[in-house]
C-alpha cells in the first residue's frame, strides 16, 4: 500500500495538542498568566458560590440561577483550563482519545447549559422589573426548578450529538490538533472521512444555542429597560456569545485556526473570570451579604 493508503486506513488513540502558541520564550509567562487567571475565576466563583449559601436573604429565584452560573463556570474552566496549562510546560501535550471526547463532552455540556441559564436569569431580571407584583408566583421553585432541569437537558442533549457525531469519524495518522483543548473544528481537520454531517449539525444546532439564548436576552433587557443598569452583564453576554458565533458559524476557510484559538479564549477563559466580578462588585446584595459574612468571621 501507498503511504495515503496506510495513513487513511490509520486510527489514532491520542492526540497531541499544539498549545496556544510555538514560540518557546512564551510558554512560561503564558503558563503564569492563565494560571493567575484560573486562581482569581476559582477563588471568586467559590467565595460568590460560598455567600449565596450561607445568606438566607440571598436564596430567592434570582440569586438560585447566579448558583447555578457559578457552578457551570467553575466546571467549565476546571474541564478547560488545566489541560490548557499543561501545554505550556509539556513538551507534547498528549490526550487519549477518550479523554478527547470527554471533555468534548462536558465542554460542550457546560457551553450550552450557561447560554440557557444566561437566557433564564435574563427573564428573571424582566419579570423583576417589569411585572414585581406576580414576581413570586411567576419565578416559584415549581417554575424555577423544571427551568433549571431543561436547561441542563439541552445541555446533555447538545454534548451526546457533538460526541457522536465526533465518534463516527475516522482519524488519519497525524494526530497532532492545532488547538489548546479538543474541539470540534480542529479535529474535523484530521478526519480521513466525510465531515459533511458534523459540519451541518455544528451549524444547526450552535446557531439555535446561540440564537435562541441571545434573542431572549435582548428581548428581556429591552423590554425591562435594563440596558443601562446591566451594561456590564450585556458586555460579558456578548462576549460569550460573539466569540462563540465567530468561532462556530463562519465557514472554517475564513477563520484561521490562529484567530478560532483566540477566539476561543474569550468564552472559555474570559467570560468565567468576568462573571463573578459582574455579579458581585457591581451587586449591593453580595456586597451586603459579604459584609455580614466578614462581620460574623470577625466577630466570632
Amino acid at each position: 500500500k501507498s503511504w495515503t493508503d496506510r495513513d487513511r486506513n490509520s486510527s489514532v488513540t491520542e492526540f497531541i495538542l499544539e498549545g496556544l502558541t510555538n514560540h518557546q520564550e512564551l510558554q512560561i509567562p503564558l503558563f503564569f498568566l492563565f494560571l493567575g487567571f484560573y486562581v482569581v475565576t476559582v477563588v471568586g466563583i467559590l467565595s460568590l458560590i460560598t455567600l449565596t449559601g450561607l445568606n438566607s436573604h440571598l436564596h430567592n429565584p434570582t440569586y438560585f440561577f447566579l448558583y447555578n452560573l457559578s457552578f457551570i463556570d467553575f466546571c467549565y474552566s476546571t474541564v478547560i483550563t488545566p489541560k490548557m496549562l499543561m501545554s505550556f510546560v509539556s513538551t507534547k501535550n498528549i490526550i487519549s482519545y477518550a479523554g478527547c471526547m470527554t471533555q468534548l463532552f462536558f465542554f460542550t455540556f457546560f457551553a450550552v447549559s450557561e447560554s440557557f441559564i444566561l437566557s433564564a436569569m435574563a427573564y428573571d431580571c424582566y419579570v423583576t422589573i417589569c411585572n414585581p407584583l406576580v414576581y413570586t408566583a411567576t419565578m416559584s421553585p415549581q417554575v424555577c426548578l423544571p427551568i433549571l432541569l431543561g436547561l441542563y437537558v439541552m445541555g446533555f442533549a447538545r454534548a451526546m450529538a457533538h460526541t457522536a457525531c465526533m465518534g463516527r469519524l475516522t482519524f488519519c495518522a497525524n494526530n497532532l490538533v492545532d488547538h489548546f483543548r479538543c474541539d470540534i473544528l480542529p479535529h474535523l481537520e484530521r478526519s480521513c472521512t466525510s465531515t459533511y454531517v458534523n459540519e451541518l449539525v455544528v451549524f444547526v444546532v450552535v446557531g439555535i444555542d446561540i440564537g435562541v439564548p441571545t434573542a431572549t436576552i435582548f428581548i428581556s433587557y429591552g423590554r425591562s429597560k435594563a440596558f443601562s443598569t446591566c451594561s456590564s452583564h450585556i458586555i460579558a453576554v456578548s462576549l460569550f456569545f460573539g466569540s462563540g458565533a465567530f468561532m462556530y458559524l463562519k465557514p472554517s476557510s475564513l477563520l484561521p485556526m490562529n484567530l478560532g484559538k483566540v477566539s476561543s479564549l474569550f468564552y472559555t477563559i474570559v467570560v468565567p473570570i468576568l462573571n463573578p466580578l459582574i455579579y458581585s462588585l457591581r451587586n449591593k446584595d453580595i456586597k451586603i451579604a459579604m459584609k455580614k459574612t466578614l462581620s460574623k468571621k470577625s466577630f466570632s
